[in-house]
């Protein structure tokens, strides 16, 4: 199903397909036009190989309408985002397909403040980008171009600031680290090396020749799951292609899950200081009871990081993320952050002086299944209806409908939405057993199958 995915989370598409330098070049049209001439634009990008060139494509676009830009070249997504506000820029654009395979690449824009953009900005982009009327300059109105190579440093300056550095270097942790080819190839084993570890680097150079599939989930996992073991380290890290995501291995070598990067955090986090917590309505309920625990609550929002960023600012919290394996910590930058995450789980074993796997146990546990299957267009609406009259007899399910439909029960959740990235619909369910969460999600399933079957 290749086709153009223009969400509030950008555009994604298969380069050379769907998504071509002319595309690109007319959404820098399309951001240039809203931002108005004159304006200052941040640009970085992941790894991949077909990210010079889009980026080039962007740039022309931007420059024909009068936007000045900053190309940052390489860096991570939150590197990107933080100086978008430091350099007090108009907007910020990142090319980036995060965790999607090599064939995908994607535009995601920010606003000043480094965060995605509203849901009414990004349509307001869309409406342009279709309309096809576009604000160029005069020839001696064209923006300027320059480059600033700083951002990664900034960046893991400024993440360091909010951790303890000295502890977190006394214990001397041995970390077995897969970079996946990606951005974070750049600055993390700096990062490594100022917080004292002792760094086993795995697909370590920034080539987007992706190693294995990008995104960080168990059974894109193995060789760092066997790294983690044969090298007797602490912990293992796995970032994703733009180094927002963070998912984590246990000393056993054990896959723990990338919903407990979030847990892990805000764990630790809550221990320190006290406050209320944002996530989307597809996050483990583990986040909950932490919160609970130590008497604050969670704010739920729609799926999607800038939903989840202005939930956080709304709430006034100390901490948000996604269970996906993304920290957003608004001390440092108001989106996703392995950088963040990773610092703040080594200085958790640090001063706990125990084992990952013994913080993990620490956590209510849940199983949740995660599973995305094909969705032909137009149809993720009648599913859902479908979804709600088939639960709505049940008098203990709560139904929320802000994010395609998720039904609460007492110990239990399951939902179904279309997603943002992708040409897909992703049916989630968490349980107190693997039984309950594979129930719930074979049944939302057998309804999708009633809509979108061949007899419909």
């Amino acid at each position: 199903m290749d086709r153009l995915m223009v969400t509030v989370s950008g555009i994604r598409g298969v380069v050379g397909s769907t998504l071509t330098p002319r595309v690109a070049r007319d959404f820098g049209y399309a951001f240039g036009t809203m931002l108005g001439a004159g304006s200052n634009v941040v640009i970085g990008r992941d790894s991949r190989p077909s990210g010079p060139d889009l980026q080039h494509a962007i740039t022309a676009g931007l420059l024909a309408t009068g936007v000045n830009v900053t190309s940052l070249g390489v860096a991570s997504t939150p590197a990107v985002a933080l100086m978008t506000a430091k350099l007090a820029a108009d907007g910020g654009v990142i090319v980036t397909a995060s965790h999607n395979p090599r064939q995908y690449n994607g535009i995601k824009f920010l606003q000043p403040s480094g965060t995605g953009l509203t849901a009414g900005d990004a349509m307001k982009l869309k409406g342009i980008w279709e309309s096809g009327q576009f604000a160029t300059a005069a020839e001696d109105a064209r923006g300027s171009q320059s480059h600033d190579d700083t951002a990664p440093r900034r960046h893991l300056d400024d993440v360091l600031a909010i951790c303890d550095v000295e502890t977190i270097a006394s214990k001397r942790f041995k970390v077995v680290l897969d970079s996946i080819n990606g951005a974070g190839c750049v600055a993390t084993p700096a990062m490594m090396e100022k917080l004292g570890c002792e760094l086993v680097h795995l697909n370590a150079e920034a080539t987007g020749d992706f190693a294995h599939n990008p995104e960080p989930i168990e059974e894109n996992l193995t060789e760092l799951c066997q790294a983690v073991r044969g090298h007797g380290a602490a912990v293992g890290f796995a970032q994703d292609a733009d180094a927002d995501r963070l998912a984590i291995v246990d000393e056993n070598g054990r896959f723990i899950g990338e919903e407990y990067t979030l847990a892990l955090a805000a764990a630790f986090v809550l221990s320190k200081r006290k406050g209320d917590i944002a996530t989307n309505l597809s996050t483990s309920r583990m986040v909950d009871d932490l919160a609970a625990r130590a008497g604050c609550k969670v704010v739920r929002t729609p799926t999607g990081e800038a939903n989840v960023v202005s939930g956080m600012l709304a709430g006034n919290c100390i901490l948000a993320g996604e269970g996906g394996g993304g920290v957003i910590e608004p001390l440092v930058v108001p989106v996703r952050d392995s950088f963040v995450a990773i610092a703040y789980v080594l200085q958790y074993l640090a001063e706990t002086g125990i084992s990952l796997s013994e913080l993990v146990a620490r956590i209510p546990a849940y199983v949740m299944l995660k599973t995305k299957q094909p969705c032909p267009e137009g149809a993720i609406d009648r599913i859902i209806d479908a979804t709600r009259q088939a639960f709505s007899y049940q008098l203990e399910a709560r139904l929320n409908d802000s994010d395609g439909l998720r039904i609460d029960f007492d110990d239990a959740w399951v939902s179904v939405r279309a997603s943002n990235t992708e040409p897909i619909m992703r049916i989630m369910a968490e349980a107190p057993s693997i039984e309950d969460a594979e129930a719930l999600v074979a049944e939302v399933t057998r309804i999708a199958g009633t809509v979108t079957g061949p007899e419909k």
